[in-house]
């Protein structure tokens, strides 16, 4: 393939990406229209699992800012701890200074076949079998919500009624390698499921963010619960495909009004956070691992070493491409206060994801894929499930 060939390919993959993938890029998809939605008579009751191991450094705050909702209906907390050794209970209960609205369970260990943090959401919802809510709100043990986060997410729900309503929540983007890596994953997240096609009922792509996400209690059941998914890793978007399988609608957008409070202070902390989940994305596929590899390469490495090192019209091309990389990009990183001129430096984030794709796929290979919180997940259990499920989409 000669040089003007992967020129003429690698713009011709941004002309793509800009015009025909929902328009990710522009990074608008969100709540910011949640104040003008119109509001209930009366507000239905929401119950919230929490999933928590090892979570002392986060745990109260979680649990204070979902116990200080404005939320004008009934609204109850279930924090699942997940056989923690630091704490973590005794620290949920001391932040919630004896409101009876909280309850913490007392996490067993895990079955064979289950992955940790669905097991825990399981069993939290069998906590709650004879509770009347008739929504489930799943958020994590590291999230901070804004009092009007509950309340404009139901709101969001009882619009258009989709089965699954979930919110990404800001991420954390202080020390210097989330400043690099963090909006990155953000904008890779939204070019691989776009939220418009994600919100289309006829389109295929499902997708929605684990820390936040609102579930239709009764279109839930109906779809099988979290047995259905029971091994999947990757469990937010493995349960937006189960939903959407069933005939559900599914809403996904950003949104300021919940943040991430675990942080990531070096590269590897974001390395070992993708690693976990990023060959389980491509279903252990090597074939795919090695599209994938040859398809960052093409996007995102060949446009500034075409610009810097080729000559001629495949010069000229590179650059183009990776003007409009930066194009593609800045909008995201406005969205992180960070300043647009850093959407340069996007190959050198993209690099680091290939990287991290790459040892995803060897720590899989070593017994060590899924690692979370020093336990690997059940991987022959992992695949069945994610293949079952993949097998129910395509046969919807």
């Amino acid at each position: 393939m000669t040089l003007f060939a992967i020129a003429l390919a690698t713009l011709a993959a941004w002309a793509v990406l800009l015009l025909r993938r929902g328009f990710f890029w522009l990074a608008r998809d969100d709540d910011r229209d949640a104040p003008a939605l119109p509001e209930p008579d009366a507000w239905p009751a929401v119950a919230v699992i929490v999933p928590a191991r090892d979570e002392a450094a986060t745990i109260a705050e979680a649990v204070r800012s979902v116990l200080s909702q404005d939320y004008l209906g009934p609204l109850r907390l279930v924090v699942v701890d997940d056989r923690s050794t630091d704490g973590t209970a005794g620290i949920a209960r001391a932040a919630a200074s004896g409101d009876p609205r909280l309850a913490v369970l007392a996490g067993g260990p895990r079955p064979p076949g289950w992955t940790g943090k669905l097991w825990a959401l399981h069993q939290g919802s069998e906590a709650l079998r004879h509770d009347p809510a008739p929504f489930l709100l799943l958020t994590d043990a590291d999230i901070r919500h804004r009092p009007d986060s509950v309340r404009r997410l139901v709101q969001r729900a009882l619009v258009g009624r989709p089965a699954l309503a979930s919110l990404m929540v800001r991420l954390r983007c202080e020390s210097p390698a989330e400043r690099w890596l963090i909006p990155a994953f953000v904008f890779f997240f939204g070019m691989l499921f776009p939220f418009r096609w994600v919100r289309d009922p006829s389109a295929r792509t499902a997708a929605a963010a684990g820390g936040c996400v609102l579930l239709d209690r009764a279109a839930f059941g109906d779809a099988g619960g979290f047995a259905a998914i029971r091994g999947a890793v990757i469990d937010d978007c493995a349960l937006a495909r189960l939903m959407k399988a069933h005939g559900g609608r599914i809403w996904l957008g950003l949104t300021e009004r919940a943040e991430s409070l675990r942080p990531y202070p070096h590269v590897g902390d974001i390395r070992r956070m993708v690693a976990r989940t990023a060959y389980a994305q491509l279903g252990y596929s090597p074939a795919l691992l090695a599209g994938t590899v040859a398809g960052l390469a093409l996007v995102f490495l060949a446009p500034p070493l075409l610009a810097l090192f080729a000559e001629g019209a495949p010069r000229l091309l590179g650059a183009a491409a990776w003007a409009a990389m930066a194009l593609a990009y800045a909008p995201t990183l406005r969205r992180f206060g960070l300043s647009p001129l850093r959407a340069a430096a996007m190959p050198a984030a993209a690099a680091a994801y290939l990287l991290f794709t790459v040892d995803s796929a060897l720590a899989e290979r070593g017994g060590r894929g899924g690692m979370w919180k020093g336990e690997a997940n059940p991987g022959s259990a992992r695949r069945e499930s994610d293949a079952a499920l993949n097998r129910a989409t395509a046969a919807d």
